[in-house]
C-alpha cells in the first residue's frame, strides 16, 4: 500500500461518517482489514450494523451517548469522558493485536472538542493508527494542528438540512 496517509472529514454538514464508511467498504473490496473506532454516538448507526457483519472488520464503540454533551450535567460528563477514554485504550490494544490496513476514528475530533478526551492523548492515537494503516478522522471542529498534519482534508458544509425545520434524524438516512 505504500506510505499511509491521514484523512479528515470535518464540518457541520451531513456525510462525514458516511464518507468514512464508504472508504472502509472500498478498502474491504480491495482485500484490506479495517478497524473502526466510534466516539460520541449512540451505537445504533446502520453503517456499523452492516460493517460488523463483514469479515476483516473490527468495530470498537464507546459506550452509547443518549444526549449531546452540551446537555449533560457534571456526573454525566464524567461518565461520558470515561467511556471515551476506554474506547481509546481498546483501540490502541486492537491496533497492536490486529495490525489493520485501514482505520477510522469516527467523531474523535468531537470528543476532543467537547473536552471529553485530551487533545494530546487523542493525537497520539491518531499517530499510532497512522503507523498501522491509512487513517480517517471525522467530526466537527478538529484542532487546527491536526488539519495541518493531514494529507487529505475535506470540509463538509451544511447549506440546508430538514433538521433546521424540525425534522428529527431518520433511520436509514441520518443513522
Amino acid at each position: 500500500m505504500g506510505v499511509n496517509k491521514l484523512h479528515f472529514y470535518y464540518g457541520d454538514g451531513k456525510g462525514k461518517t458516511t464518507a468514512a464508511m464508504g472508504m472502509a467498504l472500498r478498502a474491504l473490496g480491495n482485500g484490506q482489514t479495517v478497524l473502526i473506532g466510534q466516539f460520541m454516538k449512540n451505537g445504533r448507526s446502520g453503517e456499523i450494523n452492516a460493517l460488523e457483519q463483514m469479515p476483516d472488520v473490527t468495530c470498537i464503540l464507546a459506550a452509547p451517548m443518549e444526549t449531546f454533551a452540551s446537555r449533560m450535567g457534571t456526573a454525566q460528563l464524567d461518565q461520558a469522558a470515561a467511556a471515551q477514554r476506554l474506547c481509546v485504550r481498546r483501540l490502541t490494544d486492537a491496533l497492536s493485536e490486529k495490525h489493520p490496513n485501514f482505520i477510522i476514528l469516527d467523531e474523535l475530533s468531537v470528543a476532543v472538542g467537547t473536552g471529553l478526551l485530551d487533545e494530546t492523548e487523542s493525537w497520539a492515537l491518531v499517530r499510532r493508527a497512522l503507523a498501522e494503516g491509512e487513517t480517517i478522522v471525522t467530526g466537527r471542529n478538529p484542532p487546527a494542528a491536526w488539519l495541518a498534519n493531514a494529507d487529505y482534508v475535506s470540509e463538509i458544509v451544511k447549506r440546508k438540512h430538514p433538521y433546521d425545520n424540525g425534522l428529527q434524524a431518520r433511520k436509514g438516512v441520518e443513522w
